[in-house]
């Protein structure tokens, strides 16, 4: 093969749906290698006396048939493809030896220089696979190089720092995308690249606002909270712009804070968006009743301490009669108790759970701002958390948590009032 090495290798996409696809070892190379050829379509044999835990399994789920044995000669019979992986030398090379007389094209883990095939380092972002292959001057592979450039590629197509424009037809519609608890950071993959990808961006004021900034110039920026109207039509006013602007063909991204199914009105935006026959995705978020409780050190389970954990709006207090909450059956939980849009009802809800039977003695955090830079925590007990907010002057956005797992979490996480 040294004739070849001065020659760059020639890049193509095997299409092996169908295929036989022989794998030859079954240890940590092929563990990595065979999720691929599964997701093709290839009819894989597996040649090997041995395969780790997660081979076996793949196995025995019957995505792949594993014959448990060595490689002998004729293996590779209509074959298309082989992969060989094992640590056993000799068969590794009896392997090779045939996949070069049956012109098989083979890839070789053990030595790269003896194949008839190099694997790229692959990604994937949305319908786009990227595959890179680098060497250095002499035709030498360095496929450190080659993932450094993959992770690159790969995370600017899916962050949308890396412009990568269709160029078909859009069709028009809505992603209802959570923005996560408010660091920029903690928004999905698929949601940043969404953003990267709208024409128009109407925004709630608890979403990232961090990512706003990093819109190209020509995106259309709608801050929700501005949306006239008056309070009571906000709703159907954010309805309204997100059918006018989808409906003029513009790809719209609607930004909430958290998940947009979280207390989120994303299924009243996402059924008013039905109704009239617009294509509506939803892209969930990392929701603030978990997330903040663990940047500020708050484990909302923890073995032995908390087998559960609610989590409650408390944008309406016990004794409003538009209370959906069953506050009694609340205070009778073991577990961990999350509650969002709470904070100038706290010492409403915290009464009524006491009156319920809830110990007064019960461990209370506040996390205000939490995963930003301006994250704090203060912590109370049932009986001063209503004084507490107040004196220490804890605004929204904040997370109350209520449960013996505040006390089992660190304070040093974020900025602590004691």
């Amino acid at each position: 093969m040294a004739e070849h090495a001065v020659h760059p290798a020639y890049p193509v996409g095997l299409r092996l749906s169908g295929r036989r696809v022989v794998v030859v070892g079954g240890g940590q190379v092929a563990q990595r290698r065979l999720p691929a050829l599964i997701a093709a379509g290839a009819d894989i044999v597996l040649v090997s006396p041995s395969a780790t835990a997660s081979v076996e399994a793949m196995a025995d789920a019957g995505e792949i048939r594993w014959e448990r044995r060595v490689y002998a000669d004729g293996d590779l019979t209509d074959t298309w493809y082989v992969l060989i992986a094992s640590d056993d030398t000799a068969a590794n090379d009896a392997a090779s030896a045939e996949a070069e007389r049956t012109r098989t094209w083979c890839v070789r883990s053990d030595d790269a220089d003896a194949a008839t095939a190099w694997t790229p380092a692959t990604g994937r972002s949305e319908d786009i696979t990227v595959a890179v292959l680098t060497t250095d001057g002499q035709g030498g592979r360095d496929p450190r190089h080659s993932a450094a450039v993959r992770d690159a590629i790969v995370e600017g197509l899916r962050d949308g720092t890396l412009a990568a424009p269709h160029h078909r037809t859009r069709t028009p519609g809505v992603a209802l995308v959570g923005g996560g608890p408010g660091d920029p950071d903690l928004i999905t993959v698929r949601g940043r690249r969404l953003l990267a990808e709208a024409d128009v961006v109407i925004a709630d004021r608890l979403g990232p606002r961090d990512l706003l900034d990093e819109l190209p110039p020509h995106v259309q920026v709608i801050d929700a909270a501005k949306i006239p109207y008056g309070r009571y039509m906000a709703q159907e006013a954010i309805n309204n712009a997100l059918i006018e602007h989808a409906k003029a063909g513009k790809a719209v991204v609607r930004l909430k804070g958290g998940d947009p199914f979280v207390f989120g009105r994303g299924m009243e935006e996402a059924q008013a968006l039905a109704a009239e026959g617009i294509a509506c995705t939803v892209v969930p978020g990392i929701s603030s009743s978990i997330s903040v409780p663990g940047a500020a050190g708050i484990p909302v389970t923890h073995r032995g301490v908390a087998h559960e954990f609610t989590v409650v709006s408390g944008h309406v207090a016990p004794e409003d009669e538009r209370s959906l909450v069953d506050w009694s059956a609340v205070a009778r939980l073991r577990g961990t108790l999350v509650l969002l849009m709470a904070v100038d009802k706290i010492g409403a809800i915290a009464r009524a759970l006491i009156a319920h039977g809830k110990d007064p003695e019960t461990p209370v955090a506040l996390v205000q701002e939490g995963t930003t830079a301006a994250q704090r925590r203060v912590d109370a007990t049932l009986a001063t958390v209503g004084e507490r907010a107040e004196a220490e002057d804890v605004r929204p956005p904040a997370v109350i948590v209520i449960g013996d797992v505040v006390a089992v979490g660190t304070t040093s996480t974020g900025n602590s009032a004691e």
